[in-house]
């Protein structure tokens, strides 16, 4: 009696990629969402007249001063984590625990700089959250961005002990963190011009 072939192996899933994507997503439209409400409440401002810049929307209060040094540090910090989340994957493909480590721990110790200069930013800011719209919104948004980049640190934890404990074939929580840190990137590069630059 002859017997049939066996079925073909089932194609990877790619549950974690795909929940990554979708996650992406929502928080993509929470950011949007928040900086459009940021921009309609600018644009609703009364107008002023400022020494230095002339006619100004008092959306800002003037006593209030950004420390603009540590933003522009956040972004640049944001582009390391992308190479180094990007080294992690390369490395993990090579099967590479050695440099797989290394990136995993650059890429969180890039990420607490970062969370670190938004804390600093407060600090320095001194201001209240319930000071008025523009100090309810800005905490509003730096917030959720912070816990969006404190939930990518522990992604990224949680893919260092995954691919470091022994699970070297499973990638796709490896390219899953990267992915999540490519949209924290681009996430903030937008949250910095409209909050930090344009204020």
């Amino acid at each position: 009696m002859l017997a049939l072939p066996p079925a073909p192996t089932a194609p990877a899933r790619r549950q974690v990629f795909v929940g990554t994507a979708l996650a992406i997503a929502s928080s993509t439209t929470l950011l949007g969402g928040m900086l459009a409400t940021w921009l309609q409440f600018r644009a609703d401002a009364p107008v002023r007249e400022s020494a230095k810049r002339g006619l100004i929307r008092d959306w800002m209060p003037e006593k209030i001063i950004v420390p603009e040094v540590a933003a522009n540090m956040m972004v640049i910090g944001l582009c390391v984590v992308c190479i180094m989340a990007q080294w992690a994957v390369y490395s993990a493909k090579r099967v590479d625990r050695t440099h797989a480590g290394l990136a995993f721990g650059l890429t969180a110790m890039f990420g607490l700089m970062v969370v670190n200069a938004q804390v600093f930013i407060w600090t320095q800011m001194g201001v209240a959250v319930n000071d008025g719209a523009f100090h309810t919104m800005f905490y509003a948004i730096t917030g959720t961005m912070t816990l969006l980049m404190v939930a990518g640190i522990v992604f990224t934890a949680v893919a260092a002990f995954r691919f470091l404990g022994g699970r070297t074939k499973e990638l796709e929580v490896v390219s899953a963190s990267a992915l999540y840190w490519y949209f924290l990137t681009a996430a903030f590069t937008a949250m910095w011009f409209v909050v930090y630059v344009q204020k």
